[in-house]
């Protein structure tokens, strides 16, 4: 089982270092930083073809800068990335590989899982994936009524659905207009029958993607959907309207589905990672295979770019070392991603799933305690919309969140007058949130306006923004399946840059089985109203009993 352990004296003298000079008071503003340095931006940006990373506005200088990559090389980063890509085991609890970049690899090239070669299985499953997608979007796969697919409906939760559900909102305009993509993934009984309300049951394919074809949200789901098509079309067309993603095809052979339309993935890929497997069956259905090859090859760009770039020029490094700065030196307990495009609206909460759930963990890989704080809480909406809702608190309040900015130079599918204010307003927000308002400026200004001295000593206060408070951006030319592959994969990286520095496994993820385990315990006691409450904590067992005494009034 693949382990190398951190050097933590190396490690503790580089952050030492970084704190010292990042951290001193007399640091410069930001905006006092572009002032004394015409070229910052060009210095402090990195362009990968279309794609622009500018990192200008972040509490950066050029010994900053030297002293991250410094600390990066005393955690060995460079190493422990050769060893991720060799498809070594790093998943040291679970004695796995994380290799999902064999995924997104057309190229045929030798990709190995602990030292077994995958890359012909993982194009066999690709090559059926997709074929079968093409034949569903063709007409050649059929309901049982002989008429075409209209919606297609995926049961999934967690990575098999935040991610396909992300990417289809994302490249909506690349969808078959003959096909509407849904998405169930929470047991909640009203996210299946608000989504049930709005397909015609006798043309929907119902797509179930769990990797054990046991996951208890996901399956309960699919079992709905499948007692409404038995009993609304006869149990014969469960098979026609039914297809499944897992590692457990005799599971879903005996749920009802037929071999040929059971598609498989490996234990080498995490559920947040695995939008690049078959888990993406919804999305190529929808797009196409041409479109969904294009989103991997977005993918495989970065990776490319990942291994070669050295790290002061490299996008993922940079941003894992940025965030890296502003959680362990500057304390900053909240990160935020604001996609200046509508489109990119799930993109916030599927980078929760696969930041938090990689890298909110408080053991390193020997089982001690962590030395450093880990991952930040990650949040974020759409702008202009957040803009109007908790912008208040990034410009004004006393938690200084840093904020990436996404957003395109022009729109797909779009008007161009809207795309213009919509890019304005992204400008803007970045450059308040960087220069801010002094008391002298906004003192000036309301006098201007006709206030009184009174008036203004009275308002002033309210209206000054402290500025100086960070953010970075990813500009891109326009939102294509290409561009959407390379920001997940953008992400990806920087979450194992910042595994590596924290010296966290990113690839495991303990910490979401409690709560199940305990949610099977406890679901026969709230089913069954005369259940004992013996043994349950006060509240618990208080909760149930207020829960029975309500349904009863009912």
């Amino acid at each position: 089982m693949h382990r190398s352990p951190i050097d933590r004296s190396r490690l503790e003298d580089a952050l030492g270092a970084l704190r010292a000079h990042a951290g001193r008071r007399d640091a410069p503003r930001v905006d006092a930083l572009f002032r004394a340095d015409p070229e910052r931006f060009a210095r402090f940006s990195v362009a990968f073809d279309d794609l622009l990373y500018d990192f200008s506005k972040q509490p950066v200088d050029g010994e900053t800068l030297r002293l991250l990559v410094e600390l990066a090389r005393a955690a060995g980063l460079e190493a422990k990335r050769e060893a991720f890509f060799a498809g070594e085991p790093i998943n040291h609890t679970e004695g796995r590989a994380a290799l999902h970049m064999a995924l997104r690899d057309l190229s045929a090239a030798p990709a190995f899982a602990a030292g077994e070669a995958v890359e012909g299985v993982v194009a066999t499953e690709r090559a059926r994936l997709l074929d079968f997608a093409e034949a569903v979007r063709a007409g050649a796969v059929r309901a049982a009524n002989g008429a075409r697919f209209t919606d297609v409906v995926n049961f999934g939760i967690g990575g098999s659905d935040l991610g396909p559900a992300m990417a289809a909102r994302a490249l909506s305009p690349y969808v078959d207009a003959r096909l509407r993509l849904h998405f169930v993934a929470n047991v909640d009984g009203a996210d299946f029958a608000d989504t049930m309300k709005g397909v015609a049951l006798e043309t929907t394919l119902f797509v179930v993607c769990s990797k054990t074809f046991t996951t208890l949200e996901t399956m309960t789901n699919a079992a709905s959907a499948r007692a409404r098509v038995a009993g609304a079309l006869g149990e014969a067309a469960v098979a026609d309207h039914f297809c499944a993603v897992s590692t457990r095809a005799d599971r879903a052979e005996a749920f009802g589905l037929r071999p040929d339309r059971v598609f498989g993935f490996w234990d080498w890929v995490g559920g947040r990672y695995s939008i690049w497997s078959a888990i993406g069956l919804s999305l190529a259905i929808g797009i196409g295979r041409a479109h969904f090859e294009d989103f991997l090859r977005g993918g495989a760009d970065v990776d490319a770019h990942f291994r070669s770039a050295p790290l002061e020029r490299n996008i993922p490094a940079l941003m894992g070392l940025i965030g890296v700065l502003n959680r362990n030196v500057h304390g900053r307990a909240a990160h935020a991603v604001i996609p200046y495009d509508q489109r990119l609206a799930r993109f916030p909460a599927y980078l929760q799933q696969l930041e938090m759930e990689s890298n909110g963990k408080s053991v390193d890989h020997e089982g001690r305690r962590a030395a450093l704080d880990t991952c930040p809480v990650v949040w974020g909406e759409p702008g202009t919309n957040g803009q109007h809702a908790f912008f208040q608190l990034l410009h004004q309040g006393t938690e200084i969140v840093p904020v990436d900015f996404l957003v395109a130079a022009r729109p797909t599918a779009a008007d161009e007058k809207h795309h213009q204010l919509l890019f304005a307003n992204c400008l803007a927000q970045a450059q308040a949130l960087m220069q801010g308002r002094g008391r002298a400026e906004v003192e000036r200004q309301l006098a201007a306006s006709g206030l009184s001295p009174q008036q203004i000593a009275a308002l002033a206060p309210h209206k000054v923004f402290d500025g100086d408070r960070p953010s970075s951006l990813l500009l891109y030319a326009s939102l294509t399946p290409r561009t959407l592959g390379r920001l997940i994969a953008l992400y990806e990286h920087k979450v194992f840059v910042q595994g590596v520095i924290w010296d966290v496994n990113s690839f495991d993820q303990w910490g979401v089985e409690l709560g199940k385990e305990l949610a099977v315990k406890l679901a026969p006691i709230v089913a069954d109203p005369a259940a004992p409450l013996d043994g349950l904590d006060g509240s618990t067992a208080g909760l149930i009993a207020a829960a029975r005494a309500r349904r009863r009034e009912a």
